[in-house]
């Protein structure tokens, strides 16, 4: 069976150039995932991983839509191995069962892992200057409505801090975080 394997690294990125090529290839089965391939921590991939057999082909546009680093990249592509899957890149035109294919495969992988790294020094470099400019303030603060009365409750013990959180629809550090800055607020005012 001919499996493919799409990835985009947000749920707002479009698949569709990725798609048309799993079509165009005759891909039976198209397993789809719309986060970052940082590591193997992915919904749609671990369920492929799960379900291949031998005799099964994984077809994916790209190495960087597999895997973002090497290690990554050589572990999943042994594990197919072991069941005797084969793995084909079309963009790189890489297919593991011929010995120049796995050293392909290895040369790419670093090259994918090297094109990450830099990806984010310049995003880093990007944000450095912005902030020396004063143009980054960073991700922008929630507004925390009624944080005083569901503060009272909470501290009172009349609601959990997940209740409180749920009330504020906030995450749990955004809501102790909050919690500190209220307290120091009401210390500095005595």
């Amino acid at each position: 069976m001919k499996l493919g394997y799409v990835r985009v690294s947000s749920k707002d990125q479009n698949t569709s150039r990725q798609d048309a090529i799993m079509a165009e290839l005759g891909v039976e089965k198209v397993y789809t995932d719309k986060i970052s391939g940082k590591n193997t921590d992915r919904p749609q991939l671990q369920e492929m991983m799960t379900f291949v057999r031998e005799g099964d082909v994984i077809i994916v546009e790209s190495i960087s839509r597999f895997a973002r680093n090497t290690k990554d990249l050589l572990e999943l592509v042994e594990q197919l191995g072991i069941k005797n899957v084969q793995f084909i890149s079309q963009k790189e035109n890489i297919d593991t069962h011929t010995d120049i294919g796995k050293f392909l495969l290895t040369i790419f992988g670093a090259i994918s892992e090297l094109e990450r790294d830099c990806i984010r020094q310049r995003q880093r470099e990007g944000i450095d200057i912005a902030i020396a400019e004063g143009r980054y303030k960073g991700r922008p603060r929630k507004s925390v409505e009624q944080f005083d009365e569901v503060y009272s409750q909470w501290r009172s013990k009349k609601i959990t801090a997940k209740k409180a959180c749920k009330l504020l629809d906030v995450a749990r550090s955004t809501f102790y975080r909050r919690v500190r800055q209220y307290e120091d607020e009401l210390t500095v005012d005595f």
